[in-house]
């Protein structure tokens, strides 16, 4: 276990926005347990939704993750693969923000059915907070204003919640999440996560931005690499120090002005911080297994070793499952699947 793993605050933080989270019913989740060398941590009172629960527990596991209506499937997946790979399952910590419209109840009710040892807390969010900011995109499910509530994570949890692992709700671990919370955040960077920089970096933004240089100029100095969003560890303490959300917000409001980049809540990310983030290895955003943005069509793993599995792009692998047109790699989703159908009969 790496030695700064007792020392981080890491929160898993799954925002879902679902209307009715009792038309989809899932199965109870075996239980996991710490190994011996797990540090304690002092355990929430139950039944008790409070962020003063949560904010001292310094060798808490605390991870992080998007998702709207269409994605409580393949959260309630992601919690249960991150949950079988952690070395100390029970010092996780998972904060949900949930849309404000959702009924929240019957989220808790659906979360707790399932993991019903588990420790967390739902957040609302305001989703016109970002629905004003946000322009159409390439595809529709890009627009949700959800989608924008990690740039308020910082204003949404805790200042006592200092670092985060943040991860979106179409990907499965494959291996613990200890070792992506320990990432160093080195020369004061504000968030960690896999660089991509063979990736046309200049097709994220539209031929108005490049052609400007009051706003090509931002790039100056800065060896700017795609990095995927649905993947990164947060110092919030840092972000909110500089005030990170502004930052974002401006950028989205300038894009209201004059079409700057096409690709969702991505660019805004870009403009701030690419160039400027700690590294992390590869094998922890196996991404882009969902396909482009247009076809969702199959693709092959990135050379390499793997520890997280991410369905990036349009095609989901639960959706694929139920058409019966699953991709070779969904397979390796398919054991992480709680949803309980007629087929399924309880033992």
């Amino acid at each position: 276990m790496p030695p700064s793993f007792a020392l981080s605050t890491i929160i898993i933080i799954i925002s879902i926005a679902v209307t009715n989270a009792t038309q989809l019913h899932f199965r109870e989740a075996p239980k996991f347990y710490n190994s011996a060398t797990c540090p304690s941590i002092t355990s929430p009172t139950p039944a008790a939704d409070t962020a003063s629960n949560f904010c001292f527990n310094t060798n808490a596991i605390n991870v992080a993750m998007t998702l709207d209506a269409a994605y409580l499937r393949g959260s309630m997946a992601a919690i249960l693969s991150v949950l079988q790979h952690s070395s100390c399952p029970e010092n996780i910590i998972f904060h949900f923000v949930a849309s404000s419209s959702a009924n929240t109840s019957d989220l808790r009710r659906t979360i707790s059915s399932s993991f019903p040892y588990l420790q967390f807390k739902i957040y609302p969010f305001d989703d016109s907070a970002a629905a004003g900011l946000i322009s159409t995109s390439i595809r529709a499910a890009l627009d949700c204003p959800l989608n924008y509530a990690r740039n308020y994570l910082a204003d949404l949890l805790p200042s006592c919640i200092q670092k985060i692992v943040y991860l979106d709700s179409d990907l499965v671990l494959v291996d613990d999440i200890a070792k992506l919370a320990a990432t160093p955040l080195t020369n004061d960077a504000v968030l960690a996560a896999p660089e991509y920089c063979n990736a046309n970096f200049t097709s994220y933004f539209t031929p108005t931005f490049w052609s400007n240089p009051s706003l090509s100029l931002t790039f100056a100095n800065r060896k700017a690499c795609y990095f995927n969003t649905g993947v990164m560890v947060i110092d919030l303490e840092r972000w909110r120090a500089g005030d990170y959300t502004t930052k974002i917000v401006e950028w989205m409001e300038l894009q209201k002005r004059m079409r700057i980049y096409e690709l969702g809540s991505l660019p805004p990310f870009l403009l701030v911080f690419a160039g400027n983030i700690a590294p992390v290895d590869h094998r922890w955003n196996q991404h882009g297994l969902g396909g482009d943005n247009f076809r969702g069509l199959c693709r092959d793993l990135h050379p390499g070793p793997v520890s997280l599995l991410h369905w990036s792009g349009k095609g989901k692998p639960w959706a694929r499952l139920d058409a019966n047109r699953p991709c070779p790699l969904d397979a390796l989703w398919a054991p992480y699947d709680l949803l309980r159908t007629p087929y399924i009969l309880d033992s």
